[in-house]
């Protein structure tokens, strides 16, 4: 336990004397982040959990709510 201390405030001293490659780190991070969440979003809205249309009639008309052109 008391080297893991140890290396995490050596960690966190190197950071903060190199403040540069610490905003990189992170903003690479958070953006990785970021993008794995969204495209699990819609990985699983769109491929694991679909919206269950049976039949054409089910499905949501287009244009509600708009004037038809006819």
């Amino acid at each position: 336990m008391q080297t893991s201390l140890q290396d995490l405030r050596y960690a966190l001293r190197m950071l903060a004397k190199n403040p540069g490659f610490t905003a990189v780190a992170v903003l690479t991070l958070a953006l990785g982040i970021g993008a794995n969440a969204a495209i699990f979003s819609a990985v699983n809205s769109l491929l694991l959990h679909p919206r269950g249309f049976r039949t054409r009639s089910d499905w949501p008309p287009f244009g509600c709510g708009t004037k038809s052109l006819t």
